[in-house]
């Protein structure tokens, strides 16, 4: 699922989310946020953005067969769609 960041130096900053806790998400953008080194940030930081990336995407995550390209591309391709 896509996020955007509320507060902090990354305010506006579009990830996705890889995996929540109780006060917690981690969040990555396949740049200075990798799937080895997410962003851990609190859930009233950020707000969910209700579109869906890839369908296959959050399972590619779980089993490991994602990697930052991929995550780079969806982020990408979610920038375009909303300039339009």
């Amino acid at each position: 699922m896509l996020a955007s960041s509320k507060a902090g130096h990354d305010k506006n900053a579009v990830y996705i989310i890889i995996k929540e806790e109780t006060e917690y998400v981690y969040l990555v953008d396949g740049r200075s946020r990798t799937l080895e080194k997410p962003k851990r940030k609190n859930k009233k930081h950020i707000q969910i953005i209700k579109k869906y990336p890839e369908p296959e995407l959050p399972e590619r995550i779980k089993t490991g067969l994602a990697d930052d390209a991929q995550i780079r591309k969806v982020l990408k391709q979610y920038r375009m769609s909303t300039t339009k």
